[in-house]
């Protein structure tokens, strides 16, 4: 199981006279963020339903999902709903951001029960005005079996506004 910490270089550490020693580093461009997985349950899919009035039968009938819809494995989560793991990823990181943009391309589909995890690349990053407009790469994965094998299901592009840079030192790969 992957944890939920970027792919980033090794972290600069300071001390100062109040405190202990902390951790932190800057995003930079070709970095990366992981989201811990998260399993997509059916009271997720049903939620989602109901809150967004998405109540297409694949997504809530596993006998439509695999006839009408020709999803093998039955009903699959919304789209929409796999693709919310790219701002939580975002925003856990740099509380504050703001997205402006998100592209995807759906390239597989994630089946009730499964586990996905969300993985954002920096692409480039503009400081402007105090904020930071950063176009993030967005990946997610989805299990295919219990052996931990992968499939990329989602693939995109983000603009975000960034109110820091700073990573702290629960996110740093060491």
């Amino acid at each position: 199981m992957r944890l939920a910490v970027p792919l980033v270089r090794k972290a600069a550490t300071s001390a100062s006279a109040s405190g202990p020693a902390t951790t932190t580093t800057s995003l930079k461009v070709g970095d990366a963020l992981r989201s811990g997985r998260r399993r997509f349950t059916e009271a997720d899919v049903a939620a989602y339903a109901a809150v967004s009035g998405d109540r297409n039968p694949v997504h809530l009938d596993d006998a439509f999902a695999r006839g009408a819809g020709g999803f093998a494995r039955g009903r699959v989560v919304h789209g929409m709903l796999a693709a919310s793991l790219f701002p939580a990823l975002i925003a856990s990181r740099f509380p504050g951001a703001v997205y402006a943009s998100q592209s995807l391309r759906f390239a597989a589909p994630v089946y009730v029960g499964d586990e996905a995890a969300a993985e954002v690349r920096a692409l480039n990053i503009k400081s402007a005005g105090g904020r930071h407009i950063v176009k993030f790469a967005t990946k997610c994965f989805a299990s295919v079996h219990e052996d931990d094998e992968e499939a990329l299901a989602i693939d995109g592009e983000a603009m975000v506004f960034l109110p820091t840079l700073e990573l702290g030192s629960e996110a740093i790969a060491e």
